[in-house]
Formats: C-alpha cells, sequence, structure tokens
C-alpha cells in the first residue's frame, strides 16, 4: 500500500471514532445526568477522553506517512507509536478516574433511578462502539498503524465498560442498585491494565527495543541463506519506530571486486528488506578471515603495552 492510500485510510479511521465518540458521550451522558446512573456518567466522561485522544491522533498520528525532509532525514515513523503512547495513557488516566468514582459511589451510596431509557442509551453505545471498532480494524489492515490498533483496542473498552454499565443498571432495577457503581470499578481495573499494555509496546518502538529472539534468529538465517556468506558478527536490530533497523558486518570472499562486493551488498539488504517488519538494512561486507579491524586494533594494543 503506498503513503497516500494509507494516509487516507488512517485519516477516515480517525474520523471514525472522533464522530462515534461524540455521539457516545453525548447520549450516555445525557441519560446518565437525568437518572444519576454513575456507571453511565462514568462511561462518558470515559469517552471524553477517547474523543481528545482521537482527535490527537487524527491531526498528530497522520504525519508518520509524510516523507523524509530536512529536519527528519529517517522519516517520520516514530510519530505513529508517540501517538499510541499518549492514547495508552489517556485510559490509564481515565481508568483510575472511572476507579475513583466507582469508589465514592461505594461509600457515599448510589443515588441511581431506573429507566428503560438507561438502557436503551447503553445498547446504542455498545451498537456505536462495535462500529467503529470494526471500521478500525478493518481500515488498519494493510496499514499496520499501531495508533490504529490503540483507537481499536479503546473501543473495545468501551464495549466491556458499557456491558458493565448495563449490568449495574439491571441490578438498580432488581433492587441492588450497588451494583452499579461495582460494575464501575471491575471494568475500570480492565481499562487501566490495557492503556498499560498499550504503553508498553509503543515504549519498546520509541528507545529502540530490540525485537524477539525468533525474530532475530529469523534474520539472522535471511543473512546466512545467501550462498556468497561465508560469516557474520555484529548483528544489531532494534526498533525505529513501528518498524526494524538491521545493521550487520557479513564476511565474504576478500577476492571480490568492487562491483561484485556492490551487488552482493545490494542482494543482502533487498533478502532483508523483504522480512517482515524490516524497514531498513546496513550490511558492511568484511574480507572472510581477516577478523574485525576493532579486534585487531585490541591486540595491536595490548603487543604495544607489552
Amino acid at each position: 500500500m503506498d503513503a497516500d492510500d494509507a494516509r487516507r485510510r488512517f485519516a477516515r479511521a480517525s474520523w471514525a471514532n472522533v464522530a462515534g465518540n461524540a455521539v457516545k458521550i453525548i447520549v450516555e451522558g445525557a441519560a446518565g445526568l437525568a437518572f444519576g446512573s454513575v456507571a453511565l456518567v462514568a462511561d462518558a466522561a470515559h469517552s471524553v477522553a477517547d474523543l481528545v485522544a482521537s482527535v490527537v491522533v487524527l491531526v498528530w498520528g497522520s504525519s508518520a506517512y509524510s516523507d523524509p525532509d530536512e529536519a527528519h532525514p529517517h522519516g517520520h515513523e516514530r510519530i505513529e507509536p508517540l501517538t499510541a503512547l499518549f492514547v495508552g495513557a489517556v485510559i490509564v488516566v481515565l481508568g483510575l478516574n472511572l476507579l475513583f468514582e466507582s469508589a465514592q459511589g461505594l461509600i457515599e451510596g448510589p443515588e441511581v433511578r431506573f429507566s428503560y431509557l438507561l438502557i436503551a442509551a447503553l445498547v446504542f453505545s455498545m451498537v456505536d462502539m462495535y462500529l467503529v471498532y470494526w471500521y478500525t480494524e478493518r481500515a488498519n489492515e494493510g496499514v499496520g498503524s499501531t495508533a490504529l490498533s490503540a483507537l481499536a483496542t479503546d473501543c473495545l473498552n468501551d464495549l466491556y465498560t458499557t456491558v458493565a454499565a448495563i449490568v449495574g443498571v439491571l441490578g438498580v432495577l432488581a433492587g441492588y442498585p450497588i451494583l452499579d457503581p461495582i460494575a464501575g470499578g471491575l471494568v475500570s481495573l480492565l481499562v487501566v491494565a490495557q492503556g498499560i499494555e498499550i504503553g508498553r509496546e509503543n515504549l519498546d518502538y520509541l528507545v529502540g527495543a530490540a525485537p524477539t529472539g525468533a525474530k532475530r534468529a529469523e534474520i539472522t538465517d535471511e543473512i546466512k541463506s545467501h550462498p556468497a556468506v561465508e560469516g557474520m558478527h555484529d548483528l544489531t536490530v532494534f526498533y525505529d519506530g513501528t518498524v526494524l533497523e538491521v545493521e550487520a558486518h557479513v564476511e565474504v570472499d576478500g577476492e571480490l571486486t568492487l562491483r561484485e562486493g556492490h551487488d552482493l551488498e545490494s542482494e543482502l539488504v533487498d533478502g532483508l528488506r523483504a522480512v517482515e517488519e524490516v524497514g531498513d538494512a546496513h550490511v558492511h561486507l568484511d574480507p572472510s578471515g581477516l577478523g574485525e579491524w576493532k579486534d585487531a586494533a585490541e591486540a595491536d594494543g595490548e603487543s604495544r603495552g607489552r
């Protein structure tokens, strides 16, 4: 998928999240305030943060598809996990806020009044968030945006919180209004946990963490599979944004001509770029058996020290 198509998909999915959350806030907020439901008001407040996060992703995240420039010679890929990290932080804060409000409801006692309009508002919100989730996931196919993935996860969080709110409202109908804040408290823990997981994953992307051992082994096998490769050392694999950068010293026949070495290096780089998740690769060719220059320098230093 080319960058322009990816940008358009990203923008459409972001707009869908903005619109979906705005409608949910209006419907749930009005019903919750009218009948005193802690669960509905808290869920609507959660969606306020979701709306802010969606707007940030829309405005900020789309720049990840901009071409490299003088100020960002390596591109803008790290902006995407940064926006996703922001979404994760917002989810954690709102989850803690929901937990606080639920605790207040338990301490002070709930004052919710049952109405079938509460159920209607919650069912509407579930349908609304499911449609936004479905569209976001579909739009993200082929784009692979971590920011859109975070928004989709947040849509699922909204579905969970709405189910809990329904349990609370049905508890009011059954004569157990205490279920309203209890339901809100239980779901808040799930929201916080998922926000932390989103933040942890995207923090790895931002700090240049290494991939899994299996991915490193796959990259090693790709290099060694070339018939001209006689050995390798100093392999470094790390995340640059959401894609992997590969750096390796590859040992080859020292009698290769400059053109042959150039062609071999191009083949190795193309092979590595074809590996899933790899964005770019840098290969340094070393004559086989010569040893690494820094090893020779260390040995020379030791001999002089004697």
